[in-house]
């Protein structure tokens, strides 16, 4: 994509603040990655007015949701707990902190008030920038908690700023030529974390299969095995008598880029089914060689169905608008280098995968390579052929079906 000099380049929405980056550095499971997620991606120069000849990046502060907004989807009970100071110590009352899932591995902790607030209000704040007509990206690295509960906390997820995102784009509509009727605008969700989604395919299950006119999708590709959080009948493969418009795609250990490849044909053939008008792309990273879960062995990219290549192509060869989500990633330099590549790509200037990793506080922690790639390592991958081809003859039965739905 070109622009001319008069033209003003379109824009990449950054959604980011010192404030924001301090809270999310506190999460308990990720700490301090968001400084390193920020702080890296600002060596590196993608904060630079010249950092892109066709798209221009916008730093946007978040603004804090207020307690209506996270009403929206969350139970009122649920806020005024997590939301009081007084409760975020140790002595509240245990039977509270079960009720709402603040223990084990969603432990309460100093700042959770302001935490739930700026996440939760980050990506809203995402999603208002997609109403600018220059803005055809908009990024939050600090979002995806895509476990959070309606009424209770999960999987290191206090909020639900997914579902909250994806409440608010469902009021978007698009007038209609003539003035008189409004066309309510479509929104699919794909979600590349090592684990299901199962906050936003919950909160979203079979609202879309009793409309007339369906205008959600939820698709998410993770891991699925016995004992493998999260538990949800939910996270299989779909059979004819599920709902068409809540999809996964288990995959098994050690997937590639070569199982993702493989895969990638069933994503772009529910994606050219439904078309949507908003992609919203959780881009958890857990499923990274390297990262302590050690149950993918994804690379970075740009080879052919590695994560960069995935990414890649919902951003530059997809129609519409996309909103950029983080998520899961448990090496947090890791996580910095994929978010710092991943943003270089939505602003039309992929960074080489060899590039050095520039001198900046947090140097040290990218030994040893101090290059931006994260490498494929050696595990075996499990999903052979034959499995593949059951995913291929399922989603073609869920292909079939959304596009008679859209046509209906």
């Amino acid at each position: 994509m070109s622009t001319s000099n008069s033209e003003p380049r379109p824009i990449v929405a950054y959604v980011a603040s010192l404030e924001l980056m301090k809270a999310s550095s506190l999460l308990p499971s990720n700490k301090n990655r968001s400084t390193l997620v920020h702080t890296l991606a600002r060596s590196l120069g993608l904060f630079a007015p010249d950092f892109s000849l066709t798209r221009t990046i916008a730093l946007v502060p978040p603004q804090s949701a207020g307690f209506a907004e996270l009403n929206s989807y969350h139970t009122k009970e649920y806020l005024d707990f997590v939301l009081d100071p007084k409760n975020m110590t140790t002595d509240s009352e245990d039977a509270s902190k079960t009720e709402f899932g603040l223990e084990d591995d969603c432990p309460m902790f100093e700042g959770l008030p302001d935490y739930v607030r700026l996440v939760g209000g980050a990506s809203l704040t995402a999603v208002k920038m997609l109403r600018n007509p220059r803005c055809d990206v908009a990024i939050c690295w600090d979002g995806g908690r895509h476990h959070a509960q309606k009424s209770h906390a999960s999987g290191f997820c206090y909020v639900a700023d997914c579902t909250l995102a994806l409440m608010a784009l469902r009021r978007f509509t698009e007038p209609s030529p003539s003035g008189e009727t409004s066309r309510k605008m479509r929104t699919m969700y794909l979600d590349l974390d090592l684990h299901f989604s199962d906050g936003v395919s919950h909160a979203f299950h079979k609202t879309s299969n009793t409309s007339n006119s369906p205008h959600l999708l939820t698709f998410s590709i993770h891991h699925a095995a016995p004992g493998f959080f999260p538990a949800s009948p939910l996270a299989n493969l779909p059979t004819p008598d599920d709902d068409p418009f809540s999809l996964s795609l288990p995959l098994k250990q050690g997937a590639s880029n070569r199982t993702f490849a493989r895969v990638w044909n069933c994503v772009e053939r529910v994606h050219a089914a439904f078309d949507p008008d908003f992609i919203v792309l959780q881009c958890g990273v857990d499923g990274l060689a390297g990262d302590p879960c050690a149950i993918f062995n994804w690379s970075l990219g740009p080879e052919e169905g590695s994560l960069g290549w995935c990414i890649n192509r919902v951003i530059n060869e997809w129609r519409g608008k996309k909103l950029l989500l983080g998520g899961g990633g448990y090496d947090s330099p890791n996580a910095a280098r994929a978010w710092a590549y991943v943003t270089s790509i939505a602003l039309g200037n992929p960074l080489s995968i060899d590039t050095q990793i520039p001198d900046h506080p947090y140097f040290p922690l990218y030994a040893p390579s101090f290059i931006l790639e994260v490498p494929a390592g050696n595990m075996q991958d499990q999903n052979s052929e034959d499995y593949l081809h059951t995913i291929d003859k399922a989603f073609d039965d869920v292909v079939a079906t959304i596009a008679r739905r859209m046509t209906e």
